[in-house]
């Protein structure tokens, strides 16, 4: 069926939601192209798309089919009624709509639900999905896209975000439904329960476990930003309960869809700390926190010699693992079988000082899910969770949570601030003295956006021709190649070749000299190419200059594709 044809199908149903009815009315053949021509599918991060009318578009019958698919998919499993379903959301626009129509339509397949009454972080869902002992979740949000995207995540009976293998089962089901119009939602509302602050309490005790020095000065004053998300319902007190002295950026502390306090909803770029900063400026404050529209992801911004220094993701995490390893063995806490995990496209800064001191690292690939995973794997006694960390500004530090959580970022971040304070050190300072002991470890990403079906097909060109060209590059030696996507490592000393222990994605990663390494990998949520690279260098300057020629070097690749 063509794109025509599924669109004469939508305005030919009397029974059309009205406002997608006059949207698709006015759209045109191009318009038309893009939203029925392809389906939304499941990526890292579950659906995710722009509102309105189509099957590429997120909308009440794409949610609907979801979650029938969804529930027909949790109905294999053993008491999956009784045991029920946790949906949560954000402050998106039809977000409340999404997760009450998808809770309707649970209910109407016999599944009890717990549905948070309003907005709640993503990590609070995945940990409420463990506390009632469900056997599924629904987290209806679209992260740090603009506001014209909504998404919807699911999440398996440990609170995980469904990995390839159990996510295929449930587009399975999703692909044998034919009429997402006529989808019942209409029966057993009574088998939907309210859920909120008594969960809030529940999760925020169990979150509050891992402060490890309770009894640090807390001199240091703290700016917080939830850019107008779900972190508002009580990022800001939970630090001022153990004695934070955090200052709320009222401006975007309000529940707002279209996010206009705040130039960019992504705490990955700049703009979105602007307004944070200036407040920070004015109540003397040294440390920006702000979280990302569902809370499961921290950025920070750091006053050093009277300038505010944004973080990466990945130097967050170097610093916060550090603090946790040298502090759990200073107290003599930090376990013979401890394992930190990571993804392959992530700093490996962190691998190292995970390595000095004697824990075991495992690498998953993108999506946190895979490290939700790996947690899981713990409970059968092969080891024990210490610390998972992903680039994109993630970080798990207790598993009570099975995907990332910002709410756990800001407490331990907020902890080993102090702790450097008291040395008279602020974290620019402690983060250069790990790279004076390390090395200077430098990341970077170039997000190279092509929008639509001509996009699509573009990077499918540009991954194509990694992956089955032989390139070479003037300043660094190519030693391996890992293509996830045929499960292959070249090694290019030897001419061999051996398998790759991870699930089939389209991603390619190059290894280089000296630590250093870039990778390729489509988007999963967003219509973007990422290139991911990492370098060391023996100075910050050394390391700047080498990761401008290898970016350079492998964009000027990537351009000679047409």
């Amino acid at each position: 069926m063509n794109y025509l044809e599924k669109a004469n199908l939508w305005k030919k149903n009397p029974n059309l939601d009205p406002a997608l009815k006059k949207e698709l009315d006015a759209m045109d053949d191009h318009a038309l192209q893009e939203a029925f021509t392809t389906d939304l599918e499941f990526g890292t991060g579950g659906l995710r798309g722009i509102l309105g009318a189509g099957t590429n578009r997120m909308n009440i019958y794409i949610v609907s089919k979801a979650t029938l698919g969804f529930g027909r998919y949790l109905s294999q499993f053993e008491n999956a009624l009784d045991r029920g379903v946790a949906i949560s959301h954000d402050n998106r626009h039809q977000s409340k709509e999404f997760a009450r129509i998808s809770a309707e339509v649970l209910s109407t397949l016999g599944f009890h639900v717990y549905l948070f009454e309003d907005l709640r972080p993503t990590p609070e869902l995945s940990f409420a999905v463990r506390h009632f002992g469900c056997v599924g979740g629904i987290m209806i949000t679209a992260s740090h896209n603009p506001k014209e995207y909504n998404g919807y995540k699911i999440y398996d009976e440990s609170g995980c975000q469904l990995v390839p293998k159990d996510a295929d089962q449930v587009i399975a089901q999703i692909n044998k439904i034919g009429d997402y119009f006529s989808i019942d939602h209409s029966k057993n509302h009574d088998r939907i329960e309210y859920i909120g602050k008594k969960v809030d309490e529940v999760y925020i005790k169990e979150v509050k476990k891992i402060i490890l020095r309770p009894n640090l000065k807390k001199n240091l004053k703290f700016v917080y930003t939830p850019l107008h998300g779900t972190g508002q319902v009580f990022a800001a007190d939970v630090l001022k309960s153990v004695g934070y002295d955090v200052y709320p950026l009222a401006c975007q502390m309000t529940n707002d869809p279209n996010f206009s306090g705040v130039k960019t909803s992504n705490p990955e770029n700049k703009e979105a700390y602007d307004e944070a900063i200036a407040y920070a400026k004015e109540v003397g404050a040294k440390i920006v926190l702000a979280t990302d529209p569902d809370a499961d992801r921290l950025g920070i911004a750091v006053e050093h010699d009277g300038e505010y220094v944004l973080f990466t993701g990945n130097q967050t995490a170097a610093l916060v693992l550090d603090y946790i390893l040298k502090t759990r063995k200073e107290l003599n806490t930090l376990p013979k079988d401890g394992y930190v995990f990571t993804t392959n496209v992530s700093s490996t800064l962190p691998v190292a000082i995970a390595e000095k001191y004697g824990m075991k690292v495992e690498i998953t690939l993108t999506g946190f899910k895979f490290i939700g995973e790996k947690a899981r794997e713990m409970e059968s006694g092969k080891g024990t969770y210490v610390f998972g960390f992903e680039e994109s500004y993630g970080c798990l530090v207790s598993d009570c949570v099975r995907d990332k959580d910002s709410i756990q970022a800001i407490l331990m971040l907020c902890e080993t601030a102090s702790y450097y304070n008291e040395k008279g050190m602020d974290l620019v300072d402690a983060l250069n003295a790990i790279y004076e002991e390390y090395g200077y470890y430098k990341e970077g990403i170039t997000n190279i956006g092509l929008q639509g079906l001509e996009g699509a097909a573009k990077i499918q060109r540009i991954m194509d021709f990694f992956r089955t060209k032989d390139i070479s590059l003037k300043n660094f030696e190519i030693l391996a190649k890992d293509d996830v996507k045929l499960s292959v490592k070249k090694d290019f000393k030897t001419n061999k070749e051996s398998g790759i222990a991870l699930p089939k994605s389209n991603v390619i990663k190059y290894y280089l000299n000296d630590n250093m390494w870039f990778v390729l990998r489509p988007s999963g949520t967003e219509p973007k190419l990422k290139v991911y690279y990492g370098v060391v260098g023996s100075s910050l300057k050394e390391s700047d200059a080498k990761l401008k020629q290898l970016s350079d070097e492998v964009l000027a690749i990537v351009n000679t594709i047409a």
